[in-house]
């Protein structure tokens, strides 16, 4: 029984510890261990650009042509890495296993049972105890996030985060497992990769190397808690870059690995490999032992049985990237997997989780995007962030995701600033776009989208319940930095900063639906009891067409916008009721006022809608007018801005090809300079 040497997550200073577990490498084949690295700028394996079109049919190829391409033994590529003799010795190693074992129940919150009693033992070293991480903990850590898609987003974060080392895009897709022909999800980036310390760090618990502040992942935990909740075992394939060296790493966390040998720890099998300039080869790291070892386990847990198989999982990963792949998927209740691949060739779907909606309006309310991103991860996606840079691509099953800004859904737009206070100071300032659903008032949806970083957290978050439709379609987008999200990334620390959020949230609610549920046909009826002291006079500034006021810049979420100014400039206007002003919330761009209404009973002060004059109907046309004319400007402001964009890199290119004119009349002359030599010395 060999001496295994694996990454153990228990601690530090046990890294070099050894276990025995009863893994039987056999003799294969010579020549499949070591791998020749040949240099090649342009590698035919390489995701390109052409492979990511937006025609759904031409750029994803078969299930089976990817299959065989991506894992078959057969499968060749004019990829960096070739076939080569063994840097170790000239036998191989492989799995005598046809098949990669499933865990014992295929149903995520049923998974939770262990039985260590096989393999349980108490770790000494220096004759002292030492506290390990039981694999239990990967199960319990992954009920953390409740739903599928938010795993997936887990996953996606991390090639985001990569945009700033040159990441160009990221894709999910499914793939099959070689061993037994199940489904698996791909998940695959172009940003730096990881050296093998960063893989290390990566499978490990609480480590985190993202220290840009615009970083979405902090706490180090997000890889573990996803890819547990998506199946069973995940495996994973790194290329790191740099000026000196180049790595390939391969590391396997695998919750059936662990239950079915009895471990009573948390261990990764990895192998890594490095690049030698001299030999132009790929030499094995850490020893042969170490690999060795490692590697037996990898070709028994993992999909791949051979070392060949394991290496040709970077043949489309390019000079630097990580691909991860999870297998063994869980199944739901009623015994199908949980992730449907089968429903729409394009996408993702949750099984069974299709939400039926019976309202009048049965059509608009089930294919509204609020309704459908719960199941449809392409519905998702294309929220999931609040800015793309237009040099990244997000690729779901072989098609582009075309990025949705919830925002531009909406009608009667208004832009309220908030700056939240704690301990009588700022924490920040976040404008909040609200208005009503396009559909509205067809449709039932309430809510706010809030981002953090970027990300979406809470989607369609609903901070108001109605009995009388008061609130009824109106939503709001906003991007709240001040504020942390939970460990899932589903929800925010319940902090007094975030209660106080939700408060004002409510109170932005009511009050837009106040004012403006009458144009979208509802009755108004404002409630004013709590705001005044006398009277149910309402006065306030604003100009007769419905304007907003002079020196108010109203700002869309999802482009930039200038600094705010001042409370004194930021509010624009005053509100009196029965001479006493309204309580301050902050500094806020208020909303307009519906001016076709009055008071009918002063008792209840409610405001009821009247039928209008022929003035009051121009004067609502001209609100209407008003309100399409700022779209059209905040359209007309995105078009120059990408003007902008697109003259500064035609400048950019007529630089570089004046530069390349330069040097290709340089180098002309140093010809014509080497052949006058070259006949003078024939003289």
């Amino acid at each position: 029984m060999p001496v295994i040497d694996v990454v153990d997550l228990s601690s530090d200073d046990e890294v070099g510890e050894r276990e025995e577990v009863d893994v039987k490498p056999v003799k294969l084949e010579p020549g499949l261990i070591g791998m020749q690295l040949q240099r090649n700028d342009k590698p035919k394996a390489r995701i390109a650009k052409h492979k990511i079109s937006k025609n759904p049919h031409g750029i994803r190829e078969s299930e089976e042509n990817r299959s065989s391409n991506a894992l078959s033994p057969g499968h060749s590529s004019s990829s960096i890495l070739d076939q080569g003799q063994s840097p170790v010795d000239d036998t191989g190693v492989s799995s005598t296993s046809t098949f990669s074992p499933a865990p014992l129940c295929r149903q995520f919150w049923k998974a939770g049972s262990y039985n260590d009693a096989v393999g349980s033992k108490v770790a000494f070293q220096n004759g002292k105890n030492y506290l390990h991480v039981h694999p239990m903990f990967l199960h319990s850590n992954a009920t953390s996030h409740k739903w599928a898609f938010g795993a997936i987003a887990e996953l996606l974060d991390n090639a985001v985060d990569e945009i700033q080392n040159g990441a160009t895009f990221v894709i999910v897709d499914k793939i099959l497992n070689p061993r037994d022909g199940s489904p698996a999800l791909l998940i695959q980036d172009d940003g730096s990769g990881m050296d093998p310390e960063a893989m290390r760090r990566c499978m490990s618990f609480g480590f985190s190397d993202k220290k840009s502040k615009s970083a979405i992942g902090q706490y180090g935990n997000g890889f573990k808690t996803s890819t547990m909740r998506l199946g069973a075992d995940v495996i994973v394939f790194s290329r790191h870059q740099d000026t000196r060296t180049l790595t390939q790493s391969i590391g396997l966390l695998s919750y059936t690995f662990l239950a079915r040998t009895g471990h009573d720890r948390i261990v990764v099998p990895m192998v890594d490999y490095e690049f030698n300039t001299l030999t132009n080869k790929l030499e094995v790291m850490h020893g042969k032992e170490h690999f060795m070892s490692n590697l037996s386990m990898l070709l028994q847990w993992s999909p791949y049985s051979t070392e060949a198989d394991l290496l040709k999982q970077f043949n489309d990963i390019g000079a630097h990237g990580t691909k991860v792949i999870v297998y063994n998927l869980w199944f739901s209740d009623d015994g199908n997997l949980e992730l449907d691949f089968d429903t729409d060739p394009e996408d993702i779907r949750i099984s069974g989780d299709t939400k039926k909606v019976d309202t009048k309006f049965k059509t608009v309310n089930e294919e509204h995007i609020a309704n459908r991103f719960r199941f449809s991860l392409r519905v998702y996606l294309s929220i999931l962030y609040l800015r793309i840079p237009q040099t990244f691509q997000i690729v779901l099953r072989g098609r582009v995701v075309e990025h949705h800004n919830i925002a531009n859904d909406l009608k009667f737009p208004e832009f309220i600033l908030y700056k939240p206070q704690s301990g009588g100071s700022v924490e920040g300032q976040v404008i909040t776009t609200i208005g009503f659903l396009k559909e509205a008032p067809h449709v039932s949806f309430h809510g706010f989208n809030v981002y953090h970083k970027n990300r979406l957290i809470l989607p369609y978050w609903q901070v108001v319940s109605y009995s009388d439709s008061r609130g009824r379609g109106v939503v709001g987008v906003l991007e709240a930095n001040f504020v942390e999200p939970s460990h899932n990334k589903q929800d925010f620390e319940k902090t007094n900063l975030f209660q106080k959020l939700e408060v004002r949230l409510k109170e932005m609610t009511w009050e837009y639906w106040d004012y403006h549920c009458g144009l979208i046909g509802y009755q108004v009826k404002k409630k004013l009891a709590s705001q005044v002291s006398s009277g149910p006079k309402i006065t306030q500034q604003v100009s007769s067409n419905g304007a907003p006021p002079s020196g108010v810049q109203h700002v869309r979420l999802g482009q930039s916008f200038p600094a705010v100014g001042s409370k004194k400039e930021s509010l624009g206007r005053s509100e009196q009721v029965g001479g006493m002003k309204r309580k301050e919330h902050g500094d806020i761009l208020p909303v307009k006022n519906v001016k076709v209404a009055k008071v009918v009973n002063e008792k209840s002060q409610n405001v009821q809608l009247v039928s209008p004059t022929g003035d009051q109907r121009k004067d609502q046309e001209a609100v209407n007018l008003m309100q399409e004319n700022k779209k059209l400007r905040a359209d007309c402001l995105e078009y120059e801005k990408r003007n902008e964009e697109l003259n500064l890199k035609a400048t950019q290119l007529r630089n570089a090809i004046k530069e390349l004119d330069d040097e290709y009349s340089r180098m002309m002359a140093e010809l014509e300079a080497l052949e006058a030599v070259k006949e003078e010395k024939g003289i």
